[in-house]
């Protein structure tokens, strides 16, 4: 009597994540973000991947739906292989990175509960000493900041601004707290100029994205000053970080950016290569996305994982961040399930 086969499935939603107040950046304001979850399914087994709707990364979940149905046939033939083989075949459909990582990670998460083992022994990633996350403090008068901050169980805080303020700078200073900036881009390259000439820059964790994306830019950068520069939207999976050594110090990983854990295992070691410093960052998003950016935490310095905080709709279960601190599931895969 012949094994029939079962081939591997895949299935997927969008759901839409309530934000549990206004998230404000520079980029605009938002009450919700919509994900697109990816399901793969293999012999009772499921694996969970995630990316959500980023308006200035110009994302656009409906188009990513199409595509999938147009390429369903094609992953379901894929026989369960290494996960780098899997990712390959992945590349060789020439996908947005956004969707590329939300299959990649899918595709983790399901081949360690097929092997019943976790991402980290499947990579040999040793857990020691674990950075704490940040919380996001979004845009608002740094009055207002400052209130949050004060009122907050959570030790670092990421504050974000939309413009180069003085003022806030020291009260910001002042407050007695672990202080990361994130300009999303909003800074000018004189204003630049001053902050990495100014040794209070130093007292701030890092100071993300100052500028508009480009080389014209960060080439205004310097990376030897006092202020610590953490490249964000000028750290695509395209990137060539030799290009940004002189200018950054720290680099943001966020794997929908770099297109999944694949490529961003390989980046945290070239990013080693050249002494940048590295976070682990996300978009605002559930524990499915958190727990797949949360399996690289022993491998940073920095680490921005509050996006299913910041969430009142939270669909899954998995690696969790309690006031900063980053839980790890001690499941096989990514430990991620839906609730």
């Amino acid at each position: 009597m012949s094994t029939i086969l079962i081939p591997m499935q895949i299935t997927w939603q969008i759901v839409r994540l309530q934000l549990k107040e206004t998230f404000s950046i520079s980029y605009g304001s938002y009450t919700f973000r919509e994900g697109l979850i990816i399901l793969l399914s293999k012999s009772g087994k499921t694996g969970y991947g995630e990316c959500t709707a980023i308006d200035y990364y110009g994302i656009n979940l409906s188009e990513f739906t199409q595509k999938l149905v147009k390429i369903q046939a094609q992953i379901e033939k894929q026989s369960i292989n290494h996960p780098s083989e899997f990712y390959a075949f992945l590349e060789s459909l020439q996908l947005h990175s956004f969707l590329r990582s939300a299959l990649d990670c899918a595709y983790w998460d399901l081949f360690g509960k097929l092997e019943n083992k976790s991402f980290l022994e499947l990579n040999l990633i040793e857990v020691k000493q674990l950075a704490e996350s940040s919380i996001t403090i979004s845009v608002a008068p740094i009055e207002e900041q400052l209130q949050k901050i004060a009122k907050s169980d959570w030790n670092k805080f990421k504050v974000k601004w939309n413009h180069c303020d003085e003022k806030a700078l020291d009260l910001l200073l002042n407050c007695e707290k672990e202080i990361a900036l994130d300009a999303n881009g909003s800074f000018s390259i004189s204003e630049c100029q001053q902050l990495e000439e100014n040794p209070s820059s130093a007292q701030f964790t890092y100071i993300e994205q100052p500028m508009k994306t480009g080389i014209s830019n960060y080439s205004h950068l310097n990376a030897s000053k006092f202020a610590n520069w953490m490249a964000d939207e000028d750290c695509q999976e395209q990137t060539q970080l030799s290009d940004l050594k002189s200018h950054y110090k720290t680099i943001n990983i966020k794997l929908v950016k770099t297109g999944g854990l694949t490529p961003a295992l390989e980046l945290i070691k070239e990013a080693r290569a050249n002494d940048f410093k590295i976070m682990i960052g996300c978009m605002t998003e559930s524990t499915v996305g958190i727990s797949a950016g949360a399996v690289l935490v022993p491998l940073v310095d920095y680490v921005d994982l509050d996006g299913a905080n910041l969430i009142a709709n939270d669909i899954a279960f998995g690696s969790t961040i309690e006031k900063g601190k980053v839980l790890l599931s001690e499941k096989v895969g990514l430990g991620i399930s839906l609730k």
